[in-house]
């Protein structure tokens, strides 16, 4: 896997969140269609409304799509718009994460639950209490607790918020000011709800100083995605507006996380999401681009290269498309 693969050709797929069940390769993607609304800072061109689940026995086997597993109509609480999602495992069931616009338009994140990695999952009548913005990854750390990482600025609606309270006129902070970070929480035992109120994933640079808003290049923009490797915890994300996948390192699941380098260079399309998962014993980058549908930015396409680190630990730098 020196090479990416592109893994579906029949439908247009993207945000994959890879996982290990049960010996397989499940991945839990974004559903791109061609909905007909104009491209804007908003994201409201993508417009998802349900999601396929997909598994591999190898990851240079074949790619078996398992049809439907939620869709926005069986939402009881939906507006519009189901984005970047994610699933983890606990008391034998399967927990689907999903931020989704609500009927007043605002994102709030949902779950929803099956007996089976593939779905089809049953959502909960409401969104998790207090959660808002986007792109939910949920991490099992190796005491078995979960964490959720979230958040993403623009049309994800983070700039909406300080200290998980709305505001008035929300936007980004001045570029001289910290950036606005991802927000982490750990889940309650049932997995249903924030077990505590969201902690700031705070990013610093190599002065030990938190990473500026004005620093596009290395603020965090969306696409959250949390790793462990060999003892120190790797939060990864998308820059957003400068198109770049990135990652800090940090000795707990809070951080603070200190930057570390550059995973993917831009892809052709805005930009990408992606995960990170181990696989008989090799590193996997699960990511997407738009180059199948000719540059179409709402239109990706999910693929997957395998992922190395040197002896220090630092990732080996992916070349993108663009």
């Amino acid at each position: 896997m020196k090479k990416p693969r592109y893994l579906v050709d029949n439908l247009y797929t993207a945000d994959p969140a890879a996982h290990v069940f049960n010996g397989k390769i499940y991945i839990y993607p974004s559903h791109d269609i061609e909905s007909g609304i104009p491209e804007n800072d908003l994201g409201d061109h993508f417009d998802m409304r349900d999601y396929h689940v997909f598994s591999m026995d190898d990851v240079e086997g074949e790619v078996t799509d398992h049809g439907v597993a939620l869709d926005v109509k069986d939402i009881p609480w939906s507006g519009r718009q189901l984005w970047d999602s994610d699933c983890a495992f606990k008391h034998g069931k399967y927990y689907l994460y999903f931020p989704l616009k609500d009927k007043t338009d605002i994102f709030r994140i949902g779950v929803a639950i099956s007996d089976k990695p593939e779905g089809p999952f049953v959502p909960q009548d409401a969104p998790i209490k207090g959660s808002y913005s986007i792109d939910p990854c949920v991490f099992e750390d190796e005491d078995g607790s979960h964490y959720m990482y979230f958040g993403g600025l623009w049309g994800g609606q983070l700039q909406r918020y300080r200290d998980n309270k709305a505001i008035e006129c929300g936007q980004e902070p001045e570029d001289n000011e910290p950036a606005l970070p991802a927000r982490v929480t750990k889940l309650s035992d049932d997995m249903l709800e924030f077990g505590e109120e969201p902690k700031a994933v705070v990013i610093l640079d190599e002065n030990g100083e938190p990473i500026k808003a004005g620093d596009h290049d290395r603020r965090f923009f969306e696409a959250s995605w949390m790793h462990k490797y060999k003892g120190k915890y790797y939060f990864s994300y998308s820059t957003g507006n400068t198109h770049k996948l990135c990652y800090a390192i940090g000795d707990n699941p809070y951080g603070p996380f200190t930057y570390h380098g550059v995973i993917l260079t831009p892809v052709v399309g805005w930009t990408t999401h992606h995960s990170i998962v181990e696989f008989k014993s090799k590193w996997y980058l699960f990511h997407h681009d738009s180059v199948p549908s000719g540059g179409l930015t709402w239109l990706r396409s999910m693929k997957v290269v395998e992922l190395n680190y040197d002896e220090s630990g630092t990732i080996e730098t992916v070349k993108g498309t663009a």
